[in-house]
C-alpha cells in the first residue's frame, strides 16, 4: 500500500551520515587516480590532493548551511530549486540525479570487474553481468530499508577504514624519503599541481551526497553537519596518508599511469597479502559508492515530484518500508542501462561538469538566500567568510568547468537543453513556486512587499526540523490578530485600536475593552523591559481567551515608560482562563527573551512574518 507524500522515516543517525559521506567519498579517487596524477604531478601530488581537498571546503559549508536550513529529501535539487527558481531547478534536479547515477554505474562497473576475473571467457560481458548483479542487490536493500541499507554502509565503511588504516601503518614504516625528493620534479609547477588538483578534485564530491538524503536523519540541525565534518577531516586525511605512503614505497617508474597503484604499494610493503587486502578495501570502497549513490540519487526524482517537476508517482512512498520505491525502482533502470548500452567514461567526466555546475550554483544559493529579505530561512549552521568564500568558490569552480573538455562541456550544455524544453512543456503550467531570487530582486525593484509562499514553507520545514510539538500557545498566534503600524502613537491612540481588533476577535464590546487597558495601564506600566509592553486585562464572561501582536516602527509612547515601545503583546480573557493568562505572559516573557528577537522583529516585512516570529521561538512547549 502507498500513499501521496508520505513522510520518509528518519532512521539515519550520525554514523550513517558519515557513513554515506565517507563512503561515496572512497572510491576510484583513491584506487586508481594516485598513479595517474603522478604521472602528471610526482611527489607533488600529495599537496595537489591536500589543495583538491581545500577546494571542497566552500561547497562543504555551503551544503551544511542550506541542509540545516532546509533538511529535505533531494536536497541538492530542493536547494536550488528554492533560491534559483523552477527552471534552473529542473536542470538541477535532472542534473544531480544522472550525475549521481553515472558515478555510480562507475562504482557498480568496478565491482563487476571482479566477476570478469572469475570468469574471463566472457570478456566484457561478465563485467557487465556482475555489475547489474550488485545493482539488483542494492536496490532490494534500499527497497525493503533504508535504516539496513544505511547499516550495510557502515559495516563497510568501518572495514575500509580499517584496511587503510592497517595499509598506512605498514606501508608508513617502509617509507624511503629519498622517493619524495625533488618534491617538485622536473618540469612540474604550479600549473601542474593545479590541473592534477582539478583531476582529483571530484573525488571529494561524493562527501555531499549526504544532503539529498537529510529528511531522514533526526535532528538534522546537528547530525548533517557533524557527519560531513567528521567524514570530511577523516577521509581527506587517509587521502594524503595513503597517498603519501604509496608515493615512498614504490618506484616513481612503476607507479606513474599505474591503474592499481595502492596494490603497488601494498605490495611493496607487505607482499601478496597486502595486495588481498587492498583488493578487498577497493571492492568494500565499490560497495559503499553504489549503494550510497542509489541510496541518495533516488531522492531526487522523488523531491522533483512533489514540487510537480516530475509525475506524482514518482513520489510515492511505501507505507511499509518508508521508501520512495518507485524513485529507486527509476534510478536503478537508469543505472542498469547505463552499465548495459553505454561507454562509461565520458559519462563520467559528464557527471563530474555537472557536479561541479550543481557545486557553483549551490553556492550561489547561499548568497541570493542570505541576500534575499526572508525571514524564515535559519541554518543552524551558516558559512564563515561570507561572501567571499562562495565568491571564491564561483570562480574556481567555473574555471575547472571550463577545464573538463568538449564532450563533456557539450553533452551538459544537451542536458541544459532537455531541461528547458521539459520546464516548458511541462513544469511551468503546474507549479507556481516562488524562489529567493525572485523575491530579492522583487524587493530591489519595489519597495512594496508581497510575501511568498517560500515564507510559510521554510516556517513549516524549521519547525519540522526542531522537532517542534506545537501547544495552545502556538494555536492562540496562529489565529490572533496582527497589527504593523508605521506612525507614532499614544498608548491612548494604540488602545483604541488594539480594543477594535480584539473586540472582533473575542466578540466583546470595544469600548470595554478599551476602557480596561486603560485602567490597567493607570495602575502600573506594563512595559515589561525597555521596548516591550505586555497590556493584559481581565474581561467579563466565560471561556474567553485571546492574544494580540503589534509592532510600532516608530513606537509607542506609554505614560509610565522612558522608551518609546516598538514590540507589544495584548492579552485579554476572562476570570475562568485565568490559567491561560498567566501561562501566557510566561511564554511571551520566554520569546522576547531569545538572541536577536529584537533585531528580527524590526526586520520583519509585516504582519505575518512577525507571527512567523512567535511561531518559530525556541521556547519549551507545553502540553
Amino acid at each position: 500500500m502507498t500513499e501521496l507524500q508520505e513522510p520518509l522515516k528518519k532512521n539515519l543517525g550520525v554514523l550513517s551520515v558519515f557513513s554515506v559521506a565517507a563512503g561515496a567519498m572512497i572510491s576510484s579517487g583513491l584506487f586508481v587516480l594516485p598513479g595517474i596524477a603522478f604521472a602528471i604531478a610526482g611527489p607533488a601530488v600529495i599537496l595537489a590532493y591536500a589543495l583538491a581537498g581545500l577546494l571542497m571546503i566552500p561547497t562543504l559549508f555551503a551544503k551544511a548551511e542550506l541542509s540545516t536550513a532546509m533538511p529535505r529529501s533531494g536536497g541538492s535539487y530542493f536547494f536550488i530549486m528554492r533560491s534559483l527558481g523552477p527552471l534552473v531547478g529542473t536542470f538541477a534536479g535532472l542534473g544531480n540525479w544522472l550525475a549521481i547515477s553515472f558515478k555510480t554505474a562507475f562504482a557498480l562497473v568496478g565491482i563487476g570487474s571482479i566477476f570478469g576475473y572469475l570468469i574471463p571467457s566472457w570478456g566484457e560481458a561478465a563485467v557487465r553481468a556482475g555489475a547489474v548483479a550488485a545493482c539488483v542487490v542494492f536496490t532490494v536493500l534500499n527497497l525493503l530499508s533504508v535504516k539496513s541499507s544505511g547499516r550495510v554502509q557502515s559495516g563497510f565503511v568501518v572495514a575500509l577504514i580499517g584496511i587503510l588504516a592497517f595499509y598506512v601503518f605498514r606501508a608508513g614504516q617502509e617509507v624511503e624519503g629519498g622517493r619524495l625528493i625533488p618534491f617538485f620534479a622536473e618540469g612540474v609547477g604550479w600549473r601542474e599541481i593545479f590541473a592534477v588538483a582539478g583531476m582529483v578534485f571530484i573525488s571529494f564530491g561524493g562527501l555531499t551526497k549526504v544532503v539529498d538524503i537529510s529528511e531522514e536523519v533526526p535532528d538534522p540541525k546537528v547530525n548533517l553537519p557533524r557527519g560531513m565534518f567528521l567524514a570530511f577531516g577523516v577521509v581527506t586525511g587517509f587521502y594524503l596518508l595513503v597517498v603519501w605512503a604509496t608515493v615512498g614505497v614504490v618506484n616513481a617508474d612503476e607507479l606513474a599511469g599505474s591503474l592499481v597503484p595502492i596494490s603497488l604499494g601494498a605490495n611493496a610493503a607487505m607482499g601478496p597479502i597486502g595486495i588481498v587486502l587492498i583488493d578487498l578495501a577497493a571492492l568494500f570502497a565499490f560497495i559503499t559508492t553504489a549503494n550510497a549513490g542509489i541510496l541518495s540519487a533516488a531522492r531526487s526524482p522523488m523531491a522533483m515530484s512533489r514540487d510537480g517537476v516530475l509525475p506524482e508517482r514518482l513520489g510515492w512512498v511505501s507505507t511499509r518500508f518508508g521508501t520512495p520505491y518507485i524513485a529507486i525502482l527509476l534510478t536503478s533502470g537508469m543505472i542498469i542501462a547505463v552499465i548495459t548500452f553505454l561507454s562509461v567514461e565520458d559519462l563520467v567526466k559528464t557527471a563530474s561538469t555537472i557536479m561541479l555546475l550543481m557545486f557553483t550554483m549551490q553556492n550561489v544559493s547561499v548568497i541570493v538566500m542570505r541576500a534575499s529579505p526572508i525571514q524564515n530561512y535559519r541554518p543552524i549552521f551558516k558559512m564563515p567568510l561570507y561572501p567571499w568564500l562562495p565568491l571564491f568558490a564561483i570562480a574556481v569552480y567555473g574555471f575547472l568547468i571550463f577545464e573538463m573538455g568538449t564532450v563533456p562541456l557539450a553533452l551538459t550544455g544537451g542536458l541544459a537543453l532537455l531541461a528547458t524544453f521539459w520546464y516548458f512543456v511541462y513544469v511551468h503550467t503546474r507549479i507556481e513556486h516562488e524562489s529567493a531570487f525572485m523575491h530579492l530582486t522583487r524587493s530591489i525593484i519595489s519597495q512594496e512587499f508581497l510575501r511568498s509562499d517560500l515564507e510559510d514553507e521554510l516556517r513549516q520545514i524549521a519547525l519540522e526540523r526542531d522537532e517542534v510539538k506545537t501547544d495552545w500557545f502556538d494555536r492562540l498566534v496562529k489565529e490572533c490578530p496582527v497589527l504593523d503600524f508605521e506612525e507614532p502613537m499614544t498608548a491612548k491612540e494604540a488602545f483604541r485600536q488594539y480594543a477594535a481588533a480584539l473586540s472582533e476577535h473575542l466578540n466583546v464590546p470595544e469600548d470595554e475593552l478599551y476602557d480596561k487597558l486603560l485602567e490597567r495601564e493607570k495602575l502600573a506600566s506594563t512595559v515589561v523591559h525597555p521596548g516591550i509592553a505586555i497590556p493584559h486585562v481581565i474581561v467579563e464572561g466565560e471561556n474567553l481567551f485571546g492574544l494580540l501582536l503589534a509592532r510600532h516602527k516608530e513606537g509607542v509612547r506609554f505614560p509610565k515608560a522612558s522608551a518609546p515601545a516598538h514590540t507589544v503583546f495584548v492579552l485579554a480573557g476572562s476570570m475562568d482562563q485565568r490559567d491561560h493568562h498567566l501561562k501566557g505572559l510566561m511564554q511571551i516573557a520566554h520569546t522576547v527573551q531569545e538572541p536577536q528577537f529584537e533585531e528580527r522583529w524590526k526586520a520583519a516585512h509585516g504582519p505575518e512574518e512577525l507571527r512567523d516570529l512567535v511561531l518559530l521561538s525556541t521556547r519549551e512547549r507545553q502540553k
